[in-house]
């Protein structure tokens, strides 16, 4: 869970916690040396232990960027840009995005059928109501 690639966004919160969202490109996503990192995603990182943790996985193609947490760190925003962005990796293999067939690399984040990929901001909280994180 601690390998990444291409850190783009940092975000540093009242513990120290140092969140680091990914961006690689759509060209070498998921492809060659880039297809051990998956999909981007964001990691919080203890600078105390030299812990990486992979903390959340974001939807073929996008990209994870900012991230804003309330003062008592129980609730967090993060934004999900342009997921379903065209995957060179998946070109080769005949998909490809049109009018026709928008949700070629994804539906994210509703999933219908014919549902359009967008971006979107996710609120995420711990179902016990604790700190982010713990």
């Amino acid at each position: 869970g601690e390998q990444f690639a291409n850190p783009d966004g940092l975000n540093i919160d009242d513990r120290g916690v140092l969140w680091i969202q990914t961006d690689v490109s759509a060209s070498v996503l998921n492809d060659g040396a880039f297809k051990q990192f998956g999909n981007n995603q964001m990691l919080a990182a203890d600078p105390a232990t030299g812990e990486i943790r992979r903390f959340l996985t974001g939807p073929v193609g996008c990209e994870i960027t900012g991230v804003i947490m309330t003062p008592d760190m129980k609730t967090m925003w993060v934004n999900i840009q342009h997921p379903g962005e065209m995957l060179d990796v998946l070109q080769r293999r005949g998909i490809n995005k049109s009018p026709q067939n928008p949700n070629a690399a994804s539906n994210w984040p509703d999933h219908y059928p014919n549902g359009r990929p967008r971006s979107a901001t996710v609120l995420i909280s711990k179902e016990d109501g604790g700190v982010i994180g713990t």
